[in-house]
């Protein structure tokens, strides 16, 4: 039986965990804390295939969807089927709804267009009062994170026999060993680096030719609602941040009102997702800042700004806030949209994900580690 290293428990490193045990392998996870902290467990848990383009991204986040299905439903992981409702309140939001509808219903049986009566069907919490109409998906599902990444390796290890090391920091890879924090030597026929944001300290030359940023990314959280809302809800600032969008003739006029009428939204990378969790929480965000540092501290004027958008389209029974942090992800130049780098004989580095890790890994690992 050939035997694969993966180092990094967040949800690319599970997704490569998952891909190579299901092709026979006998794999060992390392991970340097006692849980995935980053990225993976820092998100609104939207798996969401409604903002990857038609082609194979669109493809590789439907097999996304059917491995989080599978596995939540398996692992006794709570999820939510509920979709998502993207809210057009202007006549410029509406005419990029309608183009995208026309130009992939035929490729996309999940999409659709409601009129403003049926909207309040899916959602009990979007705001009618000068609302055109909304673009539904079924497509879209809902963890919460931290629930499904402390909880799919006990459930990878007893169905696949993948093998967990956490507090083991990787501190040198060479082609068939890795070297850990305590002194011992791992060895594989296989490894692979999942390492988010932190992967340079194994290769900093890869890091480096990549030309690999960071975004920075503010969320908050609310208590518990009172009952479940329905759909997961963006409205059209949305329209202007997912590659989903990014062909459609009427974008660019879309781009240029917000430009003109919001330049505080542009310039920090602001749209608004509301997602709903088990507990009943709502995860709300977020901002974007990239850069290859980024200060600790979160800045309170742009959780206002994403406060203030979301009333516009969305009314929580409670509004409060009750937690806000921050996460931080690698991002890659020139629309790349993964990292799969190959430094020596049988070492790969998968990263680079982005925004997308929930909806993309499960697939995007599915894909690469069978083409090895």
């Amino acid at each position: 039986m050939k035997s694969a290293i993966v180092i990094g428990a967040g949800i690319v490193g599970l997704a490569t965990a998952r891909a190579l045990a299901v092709r026979g392998f006998k794999v060992k996870v390392l991970e340097r804390s006692q849980q995935a902290v980053g990225a993976s467990v820092r998100n609104f848990g939207m798996v969401w295939p409604i903002g990857q383009p038609t082609g194979e991204l669109y493809e590789i986040a439907l097999r996304s969807r059917a491995i989080w299905k599978e596995s939540c439903t398996e692992a006794g992981i709570w999820h939510n089927e509920n979709g998502s409702l993207h809210l057009a309140y202007h006549d410029d939001e509406w005419a990029v709804l309608e183009e995208f509808v026309t130009e992939n219903q035929a490729t996309r049986p999940a999409i659709s267009l409601l009129p403003k009566k049926q909207v309040r069907e899916k959602s009990t919490v979007a705001v009618l009062k000068g609302l055109k109409g909304a673009l539904w998906s079924s497509d879209e599902i809902i963890v919460d994170p931290r629930e499904a990444i402390a909880k799919l390796p006990a459930y990878f290890n007893e169905k696949y026999g993948v093998e967990f090391h956490f507090g083991v920091a990787a501190t040198e890879v060479r082609t068939g060993q890795v070297r850990t924090g305590d002194g011992k030597t791992h060895r594989a026929d296989h490894i692979f680096i999942c390492s988010g944001q932190d992967f340079e300290t194994l290769y900093p030359q890869v890091f480096e030719e990549s030309g690999i940023t960071r975004c920075k990314l503010q969320m908050m959280r609310t208590p518990a609602q009172p009952a479940r809302l329905g759909a997961s809800l963006c409205a059209g600032l949305t329209l202007t941040h997912y590659k989903a969008f990014d062909k459609l003739p009427s974008l660019p006029a879309l781009r240029s009102r917000f430009e003109k009428e919001m330049p505080e939204y542009v310039k920090w990378g602001i749209h608004v997702l509301v997602s709903q969790n088990g507990l009943g929480e709502v995860t709300l965000g977020d901002t974007h800042e990239y850069g290859l540092h980024h200060d600790p501290f979160d800045r309170t004027e742009l959780n206002d700004l994403v406060i203030k958008y979301l009333e516009t389209f969305c009314r929580l029974p409670k509004p409060q806030i009750a937690e806000t942090w921050n996460g931080i992800y690698p991002k890659l130049p020139n629309g790349k949209t993964w990292l799969f780098e190959n430094p020596e004989q049988d070492v790969f580095v998968l990263n680079g994900v982005g925004g997308a890790g929930m909806t993309l890994s499960f697939g995007l690992a599915d894909k690469l580690v069978k083409a090895q």
